[in-house]
């Protein structure tokens, strides 16, 4: 209960709605109970006092009640399923809210397919238990104790029959439950995971055919489906026993009232009517037996689904705004590193002891041997990640010190892998700034040499990407994504390995925008292009996470050192 208890907050806003649906299925169940009682009495009327105006007068009060209980049961209907849905709508945007506030290094840690089955898959299930079973619970609850209420007022040793099976009840479940709970939670962690499996097949669909391994996923998806399955099989096989043990007990005190009920009547001490209705009562007695059952599995399963989404909800970003930092006003863009070191995993540190400065309107290329530190040194200059030591400063703030969101807005990003978004060209453009009209797209696409390519399209700038950019080539998504970023108007650029996917041609037309986009604005580069670090104002040589050397293409090639070894390597590559 202390887990689900965590929930109530989101039920809050809907107690009233949930209340007055709870007070319908009360009435549902309350005239249920009526309807039952009035059938023994009708049975008496008809059998035994053949009185035909008596008759027809509880007919029309039977009808009567009926068409009550249809109106109650149609609202608590109504009501249940828009609670239902409106509070998990509310929790999987909660969900997803703090999903975007976790920092870089906790999706690095996750699959994907994982957080999508919690987000969708667990959530679901806490649903039905949260909402729907305790307006179920409390129609069962007014069945059972009404119930109870008629068959002790009409004949106490009866009731005392079906009374005496309770405490057997309630060990049966209990032992059944201990099992079907961790069954459960062990069937959506599976889930989960043929969920991640999926969402990877799916997503590298043309390397697994590029390389013949549809057999092995396909074999690896069997194998995942396979323990599923095993796991739902065995927890059916609990369920199989379990129902029908608990409907035994049940039906036993119904035919244990039969049999003690009907000699009874034939000794005249109670009426075939009352039998009859005392019958019907002990009947529906099974109803919040068996239900009882089922919400005792629902819950074991559902307390799984909770924990697995709540771990996600006590997850705290490794970057977040201090409890002082300020919003950043305007930069002029003098960024220094002071003695900045970085680990991913503390046994092995990627970044020790940085320290650099790149003064405002500075080009800053970032060269080095692959593993070296680059991309992870631009990932700290953005605030993905802060460094585990030392500090880095823009015009002498500490960038602990400012609130994200300020420092996000001045800083514009060309991933190494472009990201589109699955929406038209336009949309993605606009992602860098949404109040952009379409003749700022037009100009930023210009600027980036997107429009000519962009204009060839049937649809132009309404063209749909497609998942992930794939209905437009690797050049065309990376202009796409530089036209993102001008159009975003930044103080800081950070672009890595921004001119990969381009071609010679392509390249020089990026450089071409890129050189007026860089004026008057800080730029931070890593490329392995000859042109683009022969320009830079300072060139930064990263090797095994250490910055080994720094200064401008000549001194750094009067030194003799690393950059010169790489640099003559790179013009024999392109020589041969």
């Amino acid at each position: 209960m202390s887990t689900f208890s965590r929930f109530l907050p989101f039920l809050k806003p809907y107690l009233s709605r949930m209340a007055l649906a709870g007070l319908l299925v009360m009435g549902v169940a309350a005239i249920n109970l009526a309807l039952l009682r009035l059938t023994g009495i009708l049975w008496d009327v008809i059998t035994v006092q053949r009185d035909q105006s008596r008759m027809t007068e509880l007919l029309t009060l039977f009808l009567g009640l009926v068409v009550l209980q249809g109106f109650c049961s149609m609202g608590h209907s109504y009501l249940s399923a828009w609670v239902s849905q409106r509070i998990v709508a509310d929790f999987r945007q909660h969900l997803f809210s703090h999903l975007q506030t976790l920092s870089v290094s906790f999706f690095a840690r996750r699959r994907t397919g994982e957080l999508l089955s919690r987000l969708m898959n667990d959530v679901t299930v806490i649903q039905s238990v949260a909402t729907e079973t305790p307006i179920e619970t409390v129609k069962h609850l007014v069945t059972f104790v009404g119930g109870i209420a008629f068959l002790l007022a009409m004949n106490w040793r009866l009731c005392l029959l079906i009374l005496f099976l309770l405490p057997l009840l309630v060990l049966v479940a209990k032992f059944f439950g201990r099992r079907l709970r961790l069954l459960s939670t062990s069937i959506q962690d599976h889930t989960a995971a043929l969920s991640t499996l999926i969402e990877e097949v799916i997503s590298g669909i043309r390397i697994v055919k590029s390389f013949v391994q549809t057999q092995r996923e396909e074999t690896r998806f069997a194998g995942q489906v396979e323990q599923t399955l095993t796991l739902t099989m065995r927890r059916a096989s609990i369920m199989a026993v379990f129902i029908p043990v608990i409907s035994l007990l049940t039906f036993s005190s119904a035919a244990a009232v039969l049999w003690y009920g009907g000699g009874q009547v034939i000794d005249g001490a109670v009426s075939p009517g009352d039998l009859f209705a005392f019958v019907l009562f002990a009947g529906i007695l099974i109803g919040p037996f068996s239900s009882a059952a089922r919400v005792f599995t629902q819950i074991k399963e559902a307390q799984g689904a909770t924990q697995r989404v709540f771990e996600i909800l006590d997850t705290h970003s490794d970057v977040s705004d201090s409890p002082t930092a300020i919003a950043l006003p305007p930069v002029l863009g003098h960024i220094k590193a002071e003695h900045v070191s970085f680990a991913y995993d503390p046994r092995q540190p990627v970044l020790t002891d940085i320290s650099f400065e790149a003064k405002p309107g500075e080009l800053v290329a970032i060269v080095g041997p692959t593993g070296a530190g680059k991309t992870t040194m631009i990932n700290l200059l953005h605030r993905f990640y802060d460094p585990t030591e030392g500090c880095i400063t823009i015009d002498e703030q500490n960038l602990r010190h400012v609130t994200m969101d300020s420092w996000y807005r001045q800083v514009a990003l060309v991933p190494q892998e472009t990201i589109l978004f699955g929406g038209t060209i336009l949309d993605n453009i606009r992602y860098g700034n949404r109040e952009a009209t379409e003749a700022n797209v037009v100009a930023a696409s210009q600027a980036a040499h997107a429009h000519d390519f962009i204009m060839g399209f049937p649809d132009q700038y309404q063209t749909v990407v497609g998942e992930k950019g794939i209905n437009v080539s690797g050049g065309q998504r990376q202009r796409i994504a530089i036209a993102r970023a001008i159009l975003k108007n930044p103080r800081i650029l950070l672009l890595d390995e921004a001119t990969s996917a381009l071609d010679s041609e392509s390249e020089r037309l990026v450089q071409e925008a890129l050189e007026q986009l860089m004026k008057g604005r800080t730029t931070f580069v890593i490329a392995h292009r000859l042109t683009t670090i022969q320009r830079a104002d300072r060139i930064l040589v990263f090797n095994k996470g250490c910055l080994v050397e720094a200064g401008t293409h000549a001194e750094l090639l009067d030194k003799k050192g690393l950059y010169q070894y790489l640099y003559t390597l790179r013009l024999t590559e392109l020589s041969s």
